[in-house]
């Protein structure tokens, strides 16, 4: 894998198509990947500390140009184009790609098409979601989410100082919508990524607040996991196996279901 020098290691280039994969994804097994974001450049309401993909290029919900955005006659084409050509269907089509999918100024309408396609070509395969959570109180994207197999949904911190510096979220965005967005959404995974150092959100008390905003929102799953790949931030390390270990079962104590990835 090529990767690009940022930071203080080795973060990974963005994708450079509409349809990528498929990809063997630790919680999703076979997945094909789908881009709703330009090609060349990251569009992110957080500037997480931890991303792969390396520092956020636009920081907000707005593209200096409407153009960059694909096109949904685009996406469907490529979407359509590759489910005829893969000699083994995947397990799932995601939604991910460079920055936040639920940007697209027309996410809507481009689920309505990806379910159309998928129950054409591979009607066993579920559709899915990696997002940031920061649009889920927004009500027409909250509703266009419910029409997805499994919504997983990024919750790394339990209070507001926190979560500015360590998710970094574009101005207007605050921790209290997103943890009322995502009560107010049917059967949520919550994915969450813990690191230690100064810039980390593994302490006790960062725990504690996180642990509490689990508990309103009633996940059906919560996901664990540290660093796997480069990352921008120099004040972040990975937590050990054992300290997720921990967070799960402080969780399997409120008997709410989690897995640990490592």
């Amino acid at each position: 894998m090529n990767f690009v020098e940022r930071g203080c290691d080795m973060t990974i280039p963005l994708q450079k198509g509409l349809i990528y994969g498929p990809v063997n994804s630790r919680r999703l097994g076979r997945s094909l990947g789908i881009n709703l974001l330009p090609l060349k450049l990251k569009i992110c309401t957080f500037n997480c500390v931890y991303c792969q993909y390396g520092w956020t290029n636009v920081h907000g919900d707005q593209l200096p140009d409407a153009s960059l955005w694909p096109g949904l006659s685009d996406i469907g084409a490529t979407l359509e184009s590759a489910l005829r050509e893969l000699p083994t269907p995947p397990s799932y089509l995601t939604f991910s790609g460079n920055g936040e999918p639920t940007l697209h100024p027309y996410f809507p309408e481009i689920v309505k098409e990806v379910i159309r396609l998928r129950n054409h070509y591979i009607p066993a395969a579920k559709l899915a979601i990696l997002s940031n959570s920061s649009t889920v109180c927004r009500p027409p994207i909250r509703k266009a989410l419910e029409e997805l197999d499994v919504r997983i949904m990024k919750l790394d911190c339990g209070d507001e100082i926190c979560f500015r510096k360590y998710n970094n979220p574009a101005r207007g965005i605050n921790l209290t919508d997103i943890v009322n967005g995502l009560m107010e959404t049917c059967d949520v995974t919550i994915q969450s990524l813990f690191t230690t150092g100064e810039g980390g959100n593994s302490s006790v008390n960062h725990l504690r607040a996180w642990i509490e905003q689990i508990r309103k929102i009633e996940p059906v799953m919560v996901q664990l996991y540290t660093l796997d790949r480069g990352y921008p931030s120099d004040e972040i390390y990975p937590v050990s196996r054992e300290h997720l270990e921990e967070i799960k079962h402080d969780l399997d104590a409120m008997n709410i279901l989690s897995n640990v990835y490592f």
